[in-house]
C-alpha cells in the first residue's frame, strides 16, 4: 500500500492528528459530537468521571466513562467543512497505521452520533421536539470534491428537489444508518433533513443583504415527493456531510435533532437547552 506524504496526513509532534490533536487511544466505541464546544460540557457532565480533554481551535474533547462505558464527545463547530476535518481524522486513527503511514489492511468501523440543533420546516413538528434524520440532502458543495455513491432512490429525491425548488444545482442525498436509528431513534420524529452552507440566505433568512431565493422557505415547506410521501422536515448545517463523509469511509453515522425552532410559525425555544439537555442524555442512556 502506498505511503501517504507529511502533507497530505499531518502529525503533530506528539503523533496525534493534526485539527483534532487526537491520538487512537482517546476513542470510544461510540463516539458523540456536537456543535457548540460549549455543548461538550453539558454532555461531559452527566459522565461518572472525565479522565482527558483536549482543547484544538473549535475541536473541543472529552473523554470519560458514563455509567462504567467509555464515551468521547467532541465538538466541531458549523458546517460541513468541519465535518470532513473531522470524519477524516476520525477515520485516520482507526484506519491508517499512523508510524508507517500506510492504510491498515483490517478496517474498523466507528459510530458517530451527531446531537445538534435544528429548525423544523413542518407546521406539525413543535419546538421542543427531537428528530432523528433519515435522510440528508445536502445543499452544500463538500461532495462535489468526492466521488460520492448515492443508490437510485437517493438520485431520484435529488433530481426532484432540484427541479421542484428550482436549483441551479444537483443536491446530494444520503441516508443514514438505520442500526443506529433503531438504538437510538426511539421515540423521536422520523425527518429528512436538509443541510445548508449558510445561516441566513441559505436558510431563507431576510436582514439587510438581497438574497437570491426569497421564496426558499415556502418551497422547502411544500416540497413533497409523493410516490414515496417524502417531505422536508427540518434544516441546519451539518447532517449531510456527516452522512456522505460516513458512506464514503465506510462508517456508522446518526443525526439527533433539538428542534429549538418552527421557521413556519416564526417561534423559537425561550431556552434552547431544555430541549436539548434531555436529548443528550437520551443518547447517553442509550449507549
Amino acid at each position: 500500500m502506498a505511503r501517504i506524504s507529511e502533507t497530505d496526513l499531518i502529525l503533530n509532534d506528539d503523533g496525534s492528528v493534526y485539527h483534532l490533536n487526537l491520538l487512537p487511544k482517546h476513542l470510544s466505541e461510540t463516539i458523540i459530537t456536537v456543535g457548540d464546544p460549549g455543548r461538550v460540557y453539558r454532555v461531559s457532565e452527566h459522565f461518572d468521571e472525565v479522565e482527558f480533554e483536549m482543547n484544538k481551535r473549535e475541536f473541543i474533547t472529552h473523554v470519560g466513562t458514563y455509567k462504567g462505558k467509555k464515551v468521547t464527545v467532541i465538538s466541531t463547530g458549523m458546517g460541513t467543512d468541519n465535518i470532513e476535518i473531522l470524519f477524516t481524522e476520525l477515520d485516520a486513527l482507526v484506519n491508517i497505521d499512523l508510524k508507517t503511514r500506510e492504510p491498515k489492511s483490517r478496517r474498523k468501523k466507528l459510530r458517530i452520533i451527531r446531537i445538534g440543533t435544528s429548525g423544523a420546516l413542518q407546521e406539525d413538528i413543535p419546538v421542543g421536539s427531537h428528530l432523528v434524520t433519515s435522510y440528508a440532502v445536502g445543499f452544500d458543495s463538500l461532495m462535489h470534491f468526492y466521488n460520492l455513491a448515492m443508490d437510485e432512490q437517493e438520485q431520484v429525491y435529488a433530481r426532484d428537489i432540484q427541479e421542484k425548488i428550482g436549483l441551479p444545482f444537483q443536491p446530494y442525498v444520503v441516508r443514514g444508518s438505520e442500526t443506529l436509528q433503531q438504538q437510538f431513534g426511539g421515540d423521536m420524529i422520523i425527518g429528512n433533513t436538509v443541510t445548508t452552507p449558510g445561516f441566513y440566505a441559505p436558510q431563507g433568512r431576510i436582514l439587510r443583504a438581497p438574497i437570491k431565493y426569497p421564496r426558499l422557505l415556502e418551497d422547502l415547506y411544500y416540497y413533497h415527493h409523493k410516490a414515496s410521501d417524502f417531505w422536508l422536515t427540518n434544516f441546519e448545517m451539518e447532517t449531510a456531510g456527516y452522512y456522505a463523509m460516513a458512506r464514503l469511509l465506510g462508517h456508522e453515522t446518526l443525526s439527533v435533532n433539538a428542534i429549538i425552532a418552527n421557521r413556519v410559525k416564526n417561534k423559537f425555544a425561550k431556552d434552547p437547552n431544555k430541549v436539548i439537555d434531555p436529548l443528550i442524555k437520551k443518547v447517553l442512556d442509550s449507549l
